[in-house]
């Protein structure tokens, strides 16, 4: 089931269609989804700027400010919601530039109710897509994100070894062995690998870990011990403190803020 909590904003000068699809969703949601309509985009920015907005399904032809203007608005206010845009016509040059602003759906009038519910159901999946991307972004480690950025720039031994790494997480995973598995001397590996990703190969391994620990802290309901044990440790004990040592928290903890902030959304 999608998220609840979420608001769905309905922009139309046209009565009729804005009442048709307002009517649909409230039936549709019962009670899931706050359901808001206006029909026009000026009190829509002024519904903008006083809540979130998780969907915005706007005509795409009004007067004043238009459904693209509406969208453009919102994004220079840094507002990304999920868009569908409708229209009367079907219009390639608008459908274009819907597409161009992000718009996820375009729907012609007069718009069947299947289709309606279809384009929502989608577009609040890839907001739930989003969000959860944005939460990764706002957790990664910096220094290990702009390593892997890099990665491309690495000579041949050191990306495979990157590769080795992220492919066996779960594994214990030595210096020695890793030099072994790309065919190199280990003291060599050790300072090509340093002098290439500003990491010495232990401290890019702990990260991973715990980027990787941090990614399923999110996504699962896993308990501590089994997420210390896909991350490669054989013992919750080390996980949690080498987890507080980088985060400042222990995983419960880090588990409970992101919770907290989804329920804030």
């Amino acid at each position: 089931m999608l998220g609840t909590g979420k608001t769905i904003l309905i922009v139309d000068d046209e009565p009729l269609t804005r009442s048709g699809i307002h009517k649909t969703l409230e039936t549709w949601s019962a009670g899931k989804y706050k359901i808001l309509s206006t029909d026009n985009g000026a009190e829509a920015l002024e519904i903008i700027r006083s809540q979130v907005i998780n969907l915005l399904i706007t005509d795409i032809r009004m007067p004043e400010i238009t459904g693209l203007q509406l969208v453009e608005s919102m994004q220079k206010r840094g507002q990304k919601p999920v868009v569908i845009v409708i229209s009367g016509h079907a219009d390639f040059h608008y459908a274009q530039s819907a597409l161009q602003l992000g718009v996820v759906n375009y729907l012609v009038k007069p718009i069947q109710k299947r289709k309606l519910l279809e384009a929502v159901e989608g577009a609040l999946q890839i907001e739930e897509e989003w969000e959860r991307v944005e939460t990764l972004e706002r957790m990664a480690d910096p220094q290990l994100l702009q390593a892997k950025l890099e990665s491309q720039q690495y000579s041949e031994p050191v990306q495979q070894a990157v590769r080795y790494v992220e492919q066996h997480l779960q594994e214990p995973l030595g210096m020695r062995e890793v030099a072994m598995h790309i065919h190199l001397n280990p003291s060599y590996f050790s300072a090509l690998f340093k002098e290439q990703t500003g990491f010495t190969f232990s401290e890019y391994v702990t990260r991973s870990r715990l980027q990787r620990a941090k990614e399923l802290l999110l996504q699962t309901r896993l308990p501590i011990s089994d997420i210390a044990e896909q991350v490669g440790y054989q013992t919750p004990k080390y996980f949690i403190k080498l987890f507080k040592e980088y985060e400042g928290k222990s995983p419960s903890q880090f588990r409970k803020e992101l919770k907290q902030e989804d329920d804030e959304i």
